[in-house]
């Protein structure tokens, strides 16, 4: 069965690694010419869609970078309460320039998208649950992951670190959230033990990994959710 997926993602961001992606314009004389167009991570969400199940249904976020300061909350809520209500799946695609560093967060549309995604809606129709959320991390300029996930950290236990630091709050607050957090016993970590499990209500993929078995990860976040009561979930933009 086919699944509602909403996707986050910074429209504009062009840190992100080249996928050759080339439009057909006119010359000056008239004729059929190829341009190469600059890679966003825009064009990242058009491979999901090619990628997923043909039953699987996707809802876009920000696609006009339309400024949200001038906006009320009620616009906003309305704005993305549509797009999100029938989905299931939340995947936000982290990218090195998903922040406007200069804006604050309440401005951005990416923790709108996934303050809605976590909340739950009541309608007419009936109640929306809070979302599966899944970050696909995106490749940067250099094809590099490590601006945010660095692989076989200790050379003892082959764990992983992620950077959160950059990241919106509402991600980072639902990351390492686990209520009963289960570490490691690699002695060679001084002061805290890397986590072991699902210890993020939001799993954190390389792009390169979730494209070779999308549905698989996808699976994860699910099944996360559905043990939405061993985490504290953070839902507010702050």
């Amino acid at each position: 069965m086919g699944k509602k997926i909403f996707v986050s993602y910074k429209y504009l961001d062009s840190l992100v690694q080249d996928l050759n992606i080339y439009e057909d314009v006119r010359d000056f004389w008239g004729n059929l010419v190829k341009r190469k167009v600059t890679t966003t991570a825009r064009h990242y969400v058009d491979k999901i869609d090619e990628l997923l199940e043909v039953d699987d249904h996707i809802f876009k976020g920000e696609d006009d970078g339309e400024d949200m300061r001038t906006l009320e909350d009620a616009t906003i809520g309305s704005k993305l309460g549509d797009k999100i209500f029938d989905s299931s799946v939340t995947i936000v695609l982290v990218s090195k320039g998903m922040k406007e560093p200069y804006t604050a967060e309440k401005d951005q549309w990416i923790p709108w998208e996934i303050s809605y995604s976590l909340k739950e809606q009541s309608r007419e129709e009936g109640r929306s649950k809070t979302n599966s959320v899944l970050a696909v991390v995106l490749p940067d300029t250099l094809g590099r992951y490590d601006y945010y996930i660095v692989e076989d950290s200790c050379p003892y236990c082959k764990c992983r670190i992620l950077k959160t630091d950059f990241l919106f709050q509402i991600l980072r607050d639902n990351m390492f959230n686990i209520k009963r957090p289960v570490f490691t016993n690699c002695e060679n970590h001084v002061g805290s033990r890397p986590y072991q499990g699902y210890s993020s209500f939001i799993y954190s993929v390389k792009w390169t990994d979730f494209i070779a078995k999308p549905s698989s990860y996808i699976n994860i976040a699910v099944a996360i959710r559905q043990n939405i009561d061993d985490y504290e979930i953070t839902k507010t933009v702050k």
